[in-house]
């Protein structure tokens, strides 16, 4: 296959791809109130309601305060968990690490109710802190994964060397363990991140429509009719994920980032 033909089928995968988000993002600069594409002409007004319409931006805040809690708590489940099966290893870290994977091998509606009768029986249904913590348990396999990869791709010769220098285990991990897993650190928090702030079965089931976040909020608007605010929010979702990674892309290792091993190991 020549250089001109594959770069024309790549071109044509990337776009057909690609037509799903050109649609929802024309639609959502519609001037009118229809879902209409092409658009019949140009406003960002509904960009503008998301910050601007108090129940829009209470859903937004609701959403990212949520996403940002719970990636944290995912990869400080995730991170002592990788240590261990990764220092220790033996039967038990094994089953651990299993463990920690369950939760994302699972349909999520499964999890969802799962999470949905432990919060009624514990009292919590409805609240914000159940949303976290069911988040960081359903997501905490993305980290768990990325830093296990981080964990083992450090060279065990340098391990040996610090021990010879006389480092002990809590000076070992904080001078040479930690920061050659910190960008799998960012890396795992990032997936949580983006996928927390997207997610929606688990969110319902545990929180009814007592806290919304933006898909609980388009799912509720969608009873009222549909707006070009809803392609608006959809456009943010992929904008906050693109923006994530491509910070990450920017200042660290892509390639590293996503679990990949070093091509000279």
């Amino acid at each position: 296959m020549s250089a001109l033909l594959r770069n024309l089928l790549l071109a044509a995968v990337g776009l057909f791809l690609a037509l799903p988000l050109i649609v929802v993002a024309g639609i959502s600069v519609n001037q009118g109130q229809q879902l209409l594409f092409p658009p019949k002409g140009f406003s960002l007004s509904w960009y503008l309601d998301v910050f601007a319409a108090s129940d829009w931006r209470n859903a937004l805040q609701n959403s990212l305060f949520i996403a940002v809690c719970s990636a944290t708590l995912s990869v400080s489940i995730a991170l002592p968990l990788a240590y261990v099966v990764w220092h220790r290893g033996g039967g038990i870290a094994r089953a651990l690490f299993a463990v920690g994977l369950a939760p994302f091998t699972l349909p999520p509606v499964i999890s969802a109710l799962g999470f949905l009768v432990f919060w009624i029986n514990a009292g919590g249904y409805g609240q914000m802190y159940a949303t976290i913590i069911s988040h960081s348990i359903f997501l905490v396999t993305l980290p768990l994964v990325t830093i296990a990869l981080g964990f083992e791709s450090i060279d065990r010769q340098l391990i040996e060397a610090a021990r010879t220098m006389g480092a002990t285990d809590r000076k070992l991990f904080a001078t040479v363990v930690l920061p050659l897993i910190r960008p799998y650190l960012i890396s795992g928090f990032a997936f949580a991140f983006v996928l927390s702030l997207n997610e929606y079965i688990i969110a319902y089931m545990v929180s009814g429509f007592t806290v919304e976040t933006l898909p609980i909020k388009i799912f509720n608007a969608l009873r009222y009719g549909y707006t070009p605010i809803m392609a608006a929010v959809s456009v943010i979702f992929v904008l906050v994920a693109v923006i994530v990674f491509s910070l990450i892309a920017r200042f660290g290792d892509l390639p590293k980032l996503m679990g990949a091993w070093s091509g000279d190991t």
